[in-house]
Protein backbone atom coordinates (compact mmCIF):
# COMPACT_ATOMS: atom_id res chain seq x y z
CA UNK A 1 0.00 0.00 0.00
CA UNK A 2 1.23 3.10 -1.22
CA UNK A 3 1.70 5.78 1.52
CA UNK A 4 -0.64 9.61 1.55
CA UNK A 5 0.18 12.52 2.09
CA UNK A 6 -1.53 12.48 5.76
CA UNK A 7 1.12 10.24 7.02
CA UNK A 8 3.67 12.43 6.80
CA UNK A 9 1.92 15.49 7.80
CA UNK A 10 0.90 14.49 10.91
CA UNK A 11 2.99 16.10 14.24
CA UNK A 12 2.93 20.26 13.65
CA UNK A 13 6.78 21.51 14.79
CA UNK A 14 5.42 23.62 18.05
CA UNK A 15 7.06 27.56 17.96
CA UNK A 16 9.16 27.73 21.65
CA UNK A 17 7.85 30.38 24.25
CA UNK A 18 10.76 32.44 25.95
CA UNK A 19 8.44 33.71 28.22
CA UNK A 20 7.84 30.35 29.72
CA UNK A 21 11.00 29.93 30.57
CA UNK A 22 13.52 31.82 33.07
CA UNK A 23 16.68 31.02 31.70
CA UNK A 24 18.28 34.08 33.44
CA UNK A 25 20.22 31.48 35.95
CA UNK A 26 20.86 29.15 33.42
CA UNK A 27 22.62 32.08 31.06
CA UNK A 28 24.43 33.99 34.09
CA UNK A 29 25.85 30.41 35.36
CA UNK A 30 27.29 29.52 31.24
CA UNK A 31 28.98 32.90 32.02
CA UNK A 32 31.39 31.26 34.56
CA UNK A 33 32.41 28.52 31.81
CA UNK A 34 34.52 28.55 29.11
CA UNK A 35 34.20 28.01 25.18
CA UNK A 36 30.75 28.80 23.74
CA UNK A 37 29.04 28.72 26.75
CA UNK A 38 30.63 32.00 28.18
CA UNK A 39 30.10 33.48 24.64
CA UNK A 40 26.28 33.00 24.59
CA UNK A 41 26.13 34.46 27.81
CA UNK A 42 28.28 37.24 26.79
CA UNK A 43 25.93 37.89 23.99
CA UNK A 44 23.11 37.38 26.09
CA UNK A 45 24.29 40.22 28.19
CA UNK A 46 25.17 42.76 25.35
CA UNK A 47 21.87 42.49 23.79
CA UNK A 48 20.33 43.25 27.41
CA UNK A 49 22.96 46.33 26.76
CA UNK A 50 21.22 47.22 23.87
CA UNK A 51 17.26 46.99 25.62
CA UNK A 52 18.84 49.25 28.59
CA UNK A 53 20.54 51.79 26.07
CA UNK A 54 17.54 54.16 25.59
CA UNK A 55 19.15 55.73 22.26
CA UNK A 56 19.42 52.73 20.86
CA UNK A 57 18.24 51.21 17.83
CA UNK A 58 18.09 47.82 17.60
CA UNK A 59 18.05 46.09 14.17
CA UNK A 60 17.30 42.04 13.94
CA UNK A 61 18.51 40.18 11.19
CA UNK A 62 17.41 37.11 10.08
CA UNK A 63 19.05 34.20 8.09
CA UNK A 64 18.13 29.92 7.75
CA UNK A 65 15.25 28.25 8.38
CA UNK A 66 14.44 29.90 11.56
CA UNK A 67 10.58 29.85 11.65
CA UNK A 68 9.81 26.29 10.30
CA UNK A 69 12.02 25.07 13.05
CA UNK A 70 10.10 26.65 15.90
CA UNK A 71 11.65 30.17 16.73
CA UNK A 72 8.82 32.03 15.27
CA UNK A 73 7.10 33.50 18.23
CA UNK A 74 10.00 34.38 19.81
CA UNK A 75 10.14 37.30 17.20
CA UNK A 76 6.66 37.64 17.60
CA UNK A 77 7.03 38.52 21.01
CA UNK A 78 10.34 40.60 20.50
CA UNK A 79 8.21 42.59 17.85
CA UNK A 80 5.16 43.48 20.14
CA UNK A 81 7.52 44.33 23.48
CA UNK A 82 9.34 46.54 21.78
CA UNK A 83 12.54 44.47 21.59
CA UNK A 84 13.42 44.95 18.05
CA UNK A 85 12.96 48.26 16.00
CA UNK A 86 13.70 46.89 12.40
CA UNK A 87 14.26 43.65 10.95
CA UNK A 88 16.48 42.63 7.63
CA UNK A 89 15.52 38.67 6.91
CA UNK A 90 15.75 36.47 4.04
CA UNK A 91 12.53 35.77 1.60
CA UNK A 92 11.65 32.16 2.94
CA UNK A 93 11.97 33.21 6.52
CA UNK A 94 9.62 36.33 6.24
CA UNK A 95 7.13 34.54 3.33
CA UNK A 96 7.63 30.62 2.88
CA UNK A 97 7.30 30.52 7.22
CA UNK A 98 5.86 33.33 8.68
CA UNK A 99 3.04 34.81 5.94
CA UNK A 100 2.82 30.41 4.68
CA UNK A 101 1.27 30.24 8.64
CA UNK A 102 -0.45 33.46 8.53
CA UNK A 103 -2.64 32.00 5.79
CA UNK A 104 -3.03 29.14 8.56
CA UNK A 105 -0.70 26.36 6.97
CA UNK A 106 1.75 24.93 9.54
CA UNK A 107 4.98 22.82 9.42
CA UNK A 108 5.63 19.56 10.39
CA UNK A 109 8.06 17.18 12.16
CA UNK A 110 10.36 15.13 9.78
CA UNK A 111 12.77 12.86 9.00
CA UNK A 112 15.95 13.17 7.92
CA UNK A 113 16.61 9.28 6.40
CA UNK A 114 13.06 9.81 4.36
CA UNK A 115 12.65 8.69 1.04
CA UNK A 116 13.06 12.60 -0.79
CA UNK A 117 11.92 11.21 -4.38
CA UNK A 118 8.78 9.68 -1.85
CA UNK A 119 8.14 12.77 -1.05
CA UNK A 120 8.52 14.81 -4.10
CA UNK A 121 5.55 12.71 -5.52
CA UNK A 122 3.30 13.51 -2.91
CA UNK A 123 4.26 17.15 -3.21
CA UNK A 124 5.92 17.54 0.12
CA UNK A 125 8.95 19.67 0.63
CA UNK A 126 11.83 19.13 3.15
CA UNK A 127 13.89 21.26 5.38
CA UNK A 128 16.30 19.06 6.85
CA UNK A 129 13.80 17.43 9.45
CA UNK A 130 10.72 19.40 8.70
CA UNK A 131 8.03 19.01 5.96
CA UNK A 132 5.97 21.24 4.40
CA UNK A 133 3.00 20.84 2.05
CA UNK A 134 3.69 21.90 -1.25
CA UNK A 135 0.41 22.85 -2.61
CA UNK A 136 -0.64 24.75 0.22
CA UNK A 137 3.18 26.89 -0.53
CA UNK A 138 1.74 27.54 -3.90
CA UNK A 139 -1.30 29.04 -2.15
CA UNK A 140 1.22 31.41 -0.84
CA UNK A 141 2.44 32.20 -3.99
CA UNK A 142 -0.29 33.01 -5.49
CA UNK A 143 -1.74 35.04 -2.44
CA UNK A 144 1.68 37.34 -2.70
CA UNK A 145 0.51 37.74 -6.80
CA UNK A 146 -2.62 38.61 -5.93
CA UNK A 147 -1.53 41.20 -3.38
CA UNK A 148 -0.07 43.06 -6.25
CA UNK A 149 -2.60 42.77 -8.85
CA UNK A 150 -4.12 45.40 -6.17
CA UNK A 151 -1.79 47.29 -5.62
CA UNK A 152 -0.65 50.89 -8.01
CA UNK A 153 1.69 49.72 -10.50
CA UNK A 154 4.71 51.37 -9.15
CA UNK A 155 8.31 50.29 -7.43
CA UNK A 156 8.24 49.27 -4.27
CA UNK A 157 10.84 48.63 -1.38
CA UNK A 158 10.27 45.30 -0.18
CA UNK A 159 9.35 46.83 3.51
CA UNK A 160 6.45 48.47 1.68
CA UNK A 161 5.31 45.03 -0.08
CA UNK A 162 5.67 43.17 3.11
CA UNK A 163 3.50 46.15 4.96
CA UNK A 164 1.16 45.35 2.24
CA UNK A 165 1.22 41.35 3.10
CA UNK A 166 0.60 42.54 6.72
CA UNK A 167 -2.26 44.61 6.11
CA UNK A 168 -4.13 41.38 4.10
CA UNK A 169 -3.13 39.32 7.24
CA UNK A 170 -5.07 42.31 9.02
CA UNK A 171 -8.40 40.83 7.58
CA UNK A 172 -7.55 37.58 6.24
CA UNK A 173 -5.31 35.57 9.27
CA UNK A 174 -6.10 32.48 9.82
CA UNK A 175 -3.33 32.53 12.53
CA UNK A 176 -2.70 35.78 13.78
CA UNK A 177 1.11 34.81 15.70
CA UNK A 178 2.58 35.69 12.52
CA UNK A 179 5.33 38.10 12.36
CA UNK A 180 4.60 39.77 9.21
CA UNK A 181 1.33 41.14 10.87
CA UNK A 182 2.93 42.14 14.19
CA UNK A 183 5.44 44.49 12.44
CA UNK A 184 2.66 45.56 10.33
CA UNK A 185 0.63 46.81 13.83
CA UNK A 186 3.79 48.05 15.57
CA UNK A 187 4.93 49.59 12.62
CA UNK A 188 8.83 47.81 13.22
CA UNK A 189 9.58 47.94 9.52
CA UNK A 190 10.66 44.22 7.51
CA UNK A 191 13.53 44.51 4.71
CA UNK A 192 14.27 41.91 2.49
CA UNK A 193 16.87 42.31 0.11
CA UNK A 194 16.48 39.72 -2.11
CA UNK A 195 13.07 39.22 -2.14
CA UNK A 196 12.49 37.38 -5.12
CA UNK A 197 14.43 34.58 -3.45
CA UNK A 198 11.27 33.24 -1.84
CA UNK A 199 7.43 32.58 -2.67
CA UNK A 200 6.59 36.28 -3.16
CA UNK A 201 9.19 35.93 -6.21
CA UNK A 202 6.83 32.88 -7.71
CA UNK A 203 3.70 35.70 -7.29
CA UNK A 204 5.91 38.83 -8.89
CA UNK A 205 6.49 36.87 -11.41
CA UNK A 206 3.17 35.48 -12.21
CA UNK A 207 2.22 38.77 -11.61
CA UNK A 208 4.00 40.83 -14.12
CA UNK A 209 4.14 38.36 -16.86
CA UNK A 210 0.29 39.07 -16.75
CA UNK A 211 0.71 42.96 -16.87
CA UNK A 212 3.92 43.29 -18.81
CA UNK A 213 3.09 46.86 -18.98
CA UNK A 214 2.07 48.12 -15.77
CA UNK A 215 2.96 46.23 -13.08
CA UNK A 216 4.55 46.27 -9.22
CA UNK A 217 8.25 45.85 -9.02
CA UNK A 218 10.80 46.01 -5.97
CA UNK A 219 13.38 48.72 -5.73
CA UNK A 220 16.32 47.17 -4.16
CA UNK A 221 18.10 50.19 -4.50
CA UNK A 222 14.99 51.84 -2.20
CA UNK A 223 15.45 49.22 0.62
CA UNK A 224 18.89 50.25 1.24
CA UNK A 225 18.17 53.74 0.99
CA UNK A 226 15.41 53.43 3.83
CA UNK A 227 17.15 51.32 6.20
CA UNK A 228 19.84 53.46 5.87
CA UNK A 229 17.49 56.67 6.69
CA UNK A 230 16.90 54.56 9.94
CA UNK A 231 20.56 54.56 10.61
CA UNK A 232 20.88 58.24 10.23
CA UNK A 233 17.63 58.59 12.85
CA UNK A 234 19.35 56.77 15.11
CA UNK A 235 21.90 57.92 18.03
CA UNK A 236 23.25 54.52 18.53
CA UNK A 237 22.35 51.21 16.84
CA UNK A 238 22.72 47.55 17.66
CA UNK A 239 22.38 44.48 15.59
CA UNK A 240 21.45 41.04 16.66
CA UNK A 241 22.08 38.74 13.71
CA UNK A 242 21.15 35.08 13.28
CA UNK A 243 22.54 33.62 11.14
CA UNK A 244 24.84 35.70 8.28
CA UNK A 245 24.31 35.98 4.35
CA UNK A 246 22.67 38.91 2.76
CA UNK A 247 20.75 40.42 6.09
CA UNK A 248 23.46 40.66 8.05
CA UNK A 249 25.82 42.77 4.99
CA UNK A 250 22.65 44.81 3.99
CA UNK A 251 22.45 45.74 8.06
CA UNK A 252 25.99 46.57 7.99
CA UNK A 253 26.62 48.47 5.14
CA UNK A 254 24.17 51.17 6.34
CA UNK A 255 26.91 52.82 8.44
CA UNK A 256 28.81 53.07 5.09
CA UNK A 257 26.02 54.20 2.75
CA UNK A 258 25.34 56.85 5.44
CA UNK A 259 29.26 58.13 5.08
CA UNK A 260 28.68 58.50 1.34
CA UNK A 261 25.74 60.57 2.03
CA UNK A 262 27.97 63.13 3.94
CA UNK A 263 26.50 61.61 7.69
CA UNK A 264 29.14 60.95 10.53
CA UNK A 265 26.80 58.41 12.69
CA UNK A 266 29.45 56.34 13.95
CA UNK A 267 29.55 52.67 13.76
CA UNK A 268 27.15 50.30 14.91
CA UNK A 269 27.96 50.42 18.43
CA UNK A 270 26.54 46.84 19.52
CA UNK A 271 26.61 43.10 17.72
CA UNK A 272 26.03 39.97 18.48
CA UNK A 273 25.95 36.96 15.86
CA UNK A 274 24.86 33.46 15.88
CA UNK A 275 26.38 31.27 13.38
CA UNK A 276 27.60 28.24 12.66
CA UNK A 277 29.27 28.98 9.60
CA UNK A 278 32.79 28.45 9.09
CA UNK A 279 35.32 31.07 9.46
CA UNK A 280 37.71 30.05 7.63
CA UNK A 281 36.35 29.90 3.77
CA UNK A 282 35.81 33.65 3.84
CA UNK A 283 32.01 33.90 3.55
CA UNK A 284 30.04 36.49 5.00
CA UNK A 285 27.82 34.22 6.96
CA UNK A 286 31.14 33.46 9.41
CA UNK A 287 33.49 36.45 8.94
CA UNK A 288 33.90 37.98 12.24
CA UNK A 289 32.29 41.18 14.09
CA UNK A 290 36.18 42.33 14.58
CA UNK A 291 36.45 41.39 10.72
CA UNK A 292 33.70 44.05 10.45
CA UNK A 293 35.63 46.89 12.36
CA UNK A 294 38.19 46.95 9.89
CA UNK A 295 35.30 48.38 7.24
CA UNK A 296 34.52 50.98 9.65
CA UNK A 297 30.94 49.06 10.37
CA UNK A 298 31.15 47.64 13.86
CA UNK A 299 32.57 49.26 16.96
CA UNK A 300 34.94 47.07 18.87
CA UNK A 301 34.29 46.47 22.76
CA UNK A 302 30.24 45.38 22.87
CA UNK A 303 30.43 42.78 20.00
CA UNK A 304 30.43 39.12 20.33
CA UNK A 305 30.32 35.83 17.83
CA UNK A 306 28.53 32.87 19.00
CA UNK A 307 29.24 29.78 17.06
CA UNK A 308 25.68 27.85 18.15
CA UNK A 309 22.77 26.48 16.07
CA UNK A 310 20.10 28.96 16.38
CA UNK A 311 17.50 26.86 17.72
CA UNK A 312 19.47 26.49 20.60
CA UNK A 313 21.07 29.86 20.96
CA UNK A 314 18.12 32.55 20.00
CA UNK A 315 15.96 31.11 22.77
CA UNK A 316 18.73 31.30 24.96
CA UNK A 317 19.62 34.97 24.30
CA UNK A 318 16.07 36.80 23.91
CA UNK A 319 14.83 34.47 26.95
CA UNK A 320 17.60 35.94 28.87
CA UNK A 321 16.67 39.70 27.66
CA UNK A 322 12.86 39.10 28.66
CA UNK A 323 12.85 37.77 31.94
CA UNK A 324 15.59 40.81 32.84
CA UNK A 325 12.88 42.56 31.82
CA UNK A 326 14.84 46.15 30.26
CA UNK A 327 12.31 46.14 27.38
CA UNK A 328 9.52 47.63 30.13
CA UNK A 329 10.84 50.48 29.78
CA UNK A 330 11.77 50.35 25.83
CA UNK A 331 9.23 53.35 23.70
CA UNK A 332 8.40 52.14 20.36
CA UNK A 333 10.37 53.32 17.62
CA UNK A 334 7.75 53.15 14.39
CA UNK A 335 9.92 53.43 11.68
CA UNK A 336 7.38 52.80 9.33
CA UNK A 337 5.72 55.64 9.64
CA UNK A 338 8.91 57.65 9.66
CA UNK A 339 9.55 55.65 6.31
CA UNK A 340 6.33 56.37 5.00
CA UNK A 341 6.63 59.91 5.33
CA UNK A 342 9.68 60.01 3.26
CA UNK A 343 8.13 58.15 0.84
CA UNK A 344 5.03 60.20 0.26
CA UNK A 345 7.03 63.43 0.62
CA UNK A 346 9.16 61.93 -2.39
CA UNK A 347 5.86 61.79 -4.73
Amino acid sequence: MHPKKSDFLLEEIEHIDIKQHNVVPLVEAMGKMAFSGRDLSRAAQIYDAMLRDQDCTIILCLAGSLFSAGLKNVVVDLVRNNMVDAIVSTGAIMVDQDFFEGLGFKHYRGDVAVDDDQLRRLAIDRIYDTYIDEDQLRICDSTCGEIADRLEPRPYSSREFLREMGRYLQKNAKNRESVVLTAFEKNVPIFVPAFSDCSAGFGLVHHQWHHPERHVSIDSAKDFLELTRIKIESKVSGLLMIGGGVPKNFAQDTVVAADYLGFDIGMHKYAVQLTVADVRDGALSSSTLKEANSWGKVDQGAEQMVFVEATIGFPLVTGYAWHKGAWKNRAAREFSRMLDDATAAST
